[in-house]
């Protein structure tokens, strides 16, 4: 019975995938909730994607996107350099850790800060993952709000202004309304110490 159970719930998850994974490839935009909240997501590599959350969201050039990958291994290939700290880091942080890096590479523009700083965060939630694996890409991850105002706690707190601007709303936990808080933010300053932007 155990077995049929665990078979059956990922039959379902795989069913709810095919949708998402088809708009992302399409460069459209999902809702979805991620490890921590309901986050506007999209293919971390397509430009075009990427600049439409920017503009749907209002966001100023300054600010990263928070993007999500299954691993280390998919991190590494989108920024230039991990310092050993955050490698440990990452290992022993059981909170939602999102890491904000130096410098990105082979991602849009849009995606990083003015700057050129790119924020990685490597879920635990098996959705997430599984999302992640199938899809083969990091996922943008940004809050499911418009500019400054407050994140959404849960499904039915999000705008319609966000969800007027979404091509796939993924219909999953949007009853839950015990969802986390946003992440720990950290990333290594000029000293080579852990900084954390927020905790």
């Amino acid at each position: 019975m155990l077995t049929f159970t665990s078979h059956r719930t990922r039959m379902v998850q795989n069913y709810l995938l095919d949708p998402i994974i088809a708009t992302l490839e399409n460069g459209g935009l999902i809702l979805f909730p991620t490890d921590t909240i309901w986050g506007i997501g999209c293919d971390a590599t397509n430009p075009v994607a990427v600049a439409k959350i920017r503009e749907l969201r209002q966001l100023p050039p300054e600010l990263p996107l928070v993007l999500l990958a299954d691993s280390l291994a998919m991190v590494k290939r989108h920024v230039s350099h991990i310092h050993p700290r955050v490698e440990t880091l990452l290992n022993y942080h059981t909170r939602p850790l999102t890491v904000v890096y130096e410098q990105a590479r082979d991602l849009p523009a849009a995606a990083a800060s003015s700057e050129g700083s790119i924020a990685f965060r490597i879920p635990r939630d098996g959705f997430c993952i599984e999302l992640l694996e199938e899809f083969g890409r990091p996922i943008v991850a940004t809050a499911a709000c418009i500019g400054n105002h407050p994140y959404p706690k849960h499904f039915g707190e999000i705008s319609s202004a966000v969800i007027e601007g979404i091509d796939h709303v993924v219909r999953y936990r949007q009853m839950d309304k015990d969802m986390s808080e946003p992440s720990v933010v950290a990333r290594i300053g000029e000293d080579e110490e852990l900084e954390f932007l927020r905790e």
